[in-house]
């Protein structure tokens, strides 16, 4: 998961990923519980394993997903609101609340199903930048823009309202391309920084 800090993007499907309604994905869920209740969402909200919700390596946060277990034929919709999974070739990782409903906690895996229905209002496609992580308190932020300085680069901080909760992300870039981001993102990432590409 996300969670402050994301782990490596894998490589594969990300740079055919081309957003918008309709778009549909093929492969392996996994789904995330308790050791996650709580903590920091990539999208910064606290992590509810008991709603309804789902991690995506790519797919913009905020978008709204159906997802279909293509065994027993149960779906669910949800929001993207994290980013992972970062296992094997696994495509989504789904709340314990989403995977009850799409029948699939006693198995840990399924082959599903993913389509893209509605994407978040703020996203105008065909920009991406680097995220590094969502913090509550500002002096966090700050240390991880530091450290990114460091290494000759120019990051921002932005100020976020979510669910009511202040919080600084630390970004870096605007690409048009996410071959572009993505090639940027492995050589922060081999330099033991993790990041994760959004939209913008």
């Amino acid at each position: 998961m996300a969670l402050l800090f994301a782990v490596v993007l894998l490589g594969g499907c990300a740079h055919q990923y081309r957003p918008g309604p309709g778009w549909v994905e093929t492969g392996t869920a996994s789904w995330y519980g308790e050791d996650f209740h709580g903590k920091p969402t990539a999208q910064g909200e606290p992590y509810d394993m008991y709603g309804v919700s789902a991690a995506h390596k790519t797919i913009p946060l905020g978008t709204r997903v159906r997802v279909t277990n293509l065994t027993n034929g149960n779906q669910v919709v949800c929001m993207i609101n994290d980013r992972g999974p970062f296992v094997g070739d696994r495509i989504i990782d789904m709340s314990y609340g989403a995977a009850r409903k799409l029948g699939m906690v006693d198995a840990g895996l399924a082959r599903v199903r993913v389509e893209v229905l509605e994407m978040p209002r703020y996203y105008s496609g065909g920009r991406y930048t680097l995220q590094f992580g969502s913090f509550s308190a500002r002096e966090n932020a700050l240390r991880l823009a530091g450290t990114i300085e460091s290494r000759g680069y120019q990051p921002s901080i932005e100020q976020a309202t979510v669910y009511g909760s202040t919080v600084y992300r630390v970004r870096l870039g605007a690409f048009t391309s996410m071959d572009g981001a993505r090639n940027l993102m492995q050589s922060f990432t081999s330099q033991g920084i993790s990041c994760y590409i959004v939209g913008l």
